[in-house]
């Protein structure tokens, strides 16, 4: 309600005892038409009573439904009560076609579909707006009344924020912090915190508090769609930070934002912010956030806790240290890992930066963005499903952590997988070529890396074949140096003599032959 000055009201009231309407004194006055009607002295309605007339220039309001007129023909009956969607003093245009408005309005058409079926099947002439009207009156809404709803002990706890009490320094500056309030919904125990702004690390370190204070851990936690908290709301499906979805895995709750506009969702918390402002804090001063929050901590235990509730008929600290605090979840046993964290672009040497500092990610999200967290020592990074990808030791700035798991195998030199791997590979070319690569290393020693390397890469342009035939060749003549095995690789191969069998499988024995020599040659 409007809330007028005395001289105001008195207008009001001179004005209505005029017979002036509603309108005309709104005009005359320059206050809206319905604070008139409002105010408990308030101007008679505009429709004047029989045989009297509008001392303004307003237009004359339509005679009221049972009154009676006087024509020149004489007196007029009453009207009959008006029906739904008629005016009082006036028919509805749709009064010739309400058979067919309720047979569709029990159908449950809308409005707006009655409308078109009227003008199409009917020739209905009125406006959308008359049947809107009508059919409104039709089916009376009547208010259902707000469902209460009790949780069993430990199952929940609603979290809220208000305006905490003024903090004076002693220089005089002022400033005011935020309330943070968590309510137990079974027994009504709180814990308040005032603290300085409400970013997500405050308000996690604020229900770690609670919880401790508390001596457990709630099943569930109940917020509005604050921001600490709170990326993408959604009744169904929000999106939480994903710090606040750690926090909570942590201590083995869940966190559920009510529907957004919806504060009676949470009102246990609600109520409770009140009551802490106006019973704690309201007319209070304090030198520093410390100083409020001893004195909160103190109310809490002294009057919040002594209290006889109005709802639930309980004192409040006795039915939580008998009912629910044995309810309620064991805390864990270390504090939430307090971390920083914040998206990263993968830069194309496979690297994210990070305080000046740059560490290794897989080479597969190249071009992508990460989560990335870190704490005094470690950094873990994420990808979009936080799925952890990659752990790094913090290191300073200007330096490079690298993975070499990260490494793509095509960008790894073989001098990075060291000498072993190198002779392996030599060994899987040859028998001749793995012998010669680790003869040559050991008569050579640290000068035969290189010519390993260039000895395996040699292996992309040549057949396996050639370079057997040439590393044979190399260790009878006892060549170690990769110019002089590139030279017998160059030269053709020779032509081996073919040698004389003596024996084979094919080859029958002459004596056989002899045998044979009858028959093929019979005498004369």
């Amino acid at each position: 309600m409007n809330h007028l000055g005395v001289n105001t009201c008195d207008a009001i009231k001179t004005l209505a005892e005029k017979g002036w309407s509603r309108r005309r004194i709104a005009r005359e006055l320059g206050i809206h038409r319905e604070t008139v009607t409002r105010y408990p002295g308030r101007a008679k309605p505009a429709i004047p009573p029989l045989g009297s007339g509008d001392a303004g220039d307003s237009n004359p309001a339509i005679p009221a439904p049972g009154s009676e007129g006087t024509t020149e023909a004489g007196t007029v009956p009453k009207p009959a009560i008006p029906t739904a969607g008629s005016v009082a003093g006036r028919r509805s245009q749709c009064e010739p076609y309400r058979a067919a408005i309720e047979l569709a309005a029990e159908q449950g058409l809308s409005a707006q579909r009655i409308y078109q079926d009227l003008v199409s099947g009917e020739g209905f002439s009125g406006n959308y707006t008359a049947v809107k009207r009508f059919v409104r009156r039709l089916r009376p809404v009547s208010e259902l009344p707000f469902r209460r709803w009790e949780s069993a002990p430990g199952e929940e706890a609603q979290v809220d924020f208000g305006q905490g009490a003024w903090v004076v320094d002693e220089s005089g500056r002022r400033r005011r912090p935020h309330l943070l309030r968590v309510i137990l919904s079974h027994s009504r125990k709180g814990y308040s915190e005032a603290i300085g702004r409400q970013t997500t690390e405050e308000f996690i370190r604020g229900l770690e508090n609670a919880f401790r204070f508390l001596g457990g851990v709630p099943a569930k936690l109940v917020v509005d769609n604050l921001r600490a908290a709170v990326i993408r709301a959604d009744w169904f499906d929000p999106e939480l930070n994903p710090k606040v979805q750690e926090f909570c895995a942590h201590y083995g709750t869940v966190m559920l934002p009510t529907r957004p506009a919806m504060p009676r969702h949470k009102g246990k918390v609600e109520a409770g912010v009140k009551y802490a402002q106006n019973n704690a804090l309201k007319g209070r001063e304090f030198a520093s956030l410390a100083a409020q929050n001893l004195h909160l901590a103190e109310w809490e235990r002294t009057v919040a806790d002594t209290r006889l509730h109005g709802t639930t008929r309980r004192q409040v600290g006795q039915q939580f240290r008998e009912v629910e605090q044995p309810c309620l979840q064991p805390l864990p046993a270390s504090l939430f890992p307090m971390f920083s964290e914040a998206r990263r672009a993968v830069h194309r040497d496979g690297h994210i930066e990070l305080l000046k500092a740059f560490y290794s990610v897989p080479p597969e999200y190249l071009g992508q963005q990460v989560w990335v967290r870190w704490e005094p020592r470690l950094v873990r990074i994420f990808d979009e499903r936080m799925k952890a990808i990659a752990l790094h030791a913090r290191v300073d700035p200007g330096r490079f952590s690298t993975d070499q798991a990260h490494l793509h195998s095509h960008k790894r030199a073989g001098i990075e997988r060291g000498v072993d791997w190198m002779l392996d590979r030599a060994d899987l070319m040859g028998r001749a070529c793995g012998a010669w690569s680790r003869q040559m290393y050991q008569v050579r020693g640290v000068e035969g890396i290189r010519v390993l390397q260039g000895f395996l890469g040699l292996a992309e342009d040549h057949a396996i074949g050639a370079l057997e035939r040439a590393a044979q060749r190399a260790l009878e003549q006892s060549a170690w140096r990769l110019r002089e095995l590139k030279a017998l690789l160059a030269e053709p191969s020779p032509q081996l003599p073919l040698g004389f069998l003596e024996s084979h499988p094919l080859i029958r024995d002459l004596d056989q032959y002899a045998q044979l020599t009858p028959d093929c040659f019979p005498p004369s």
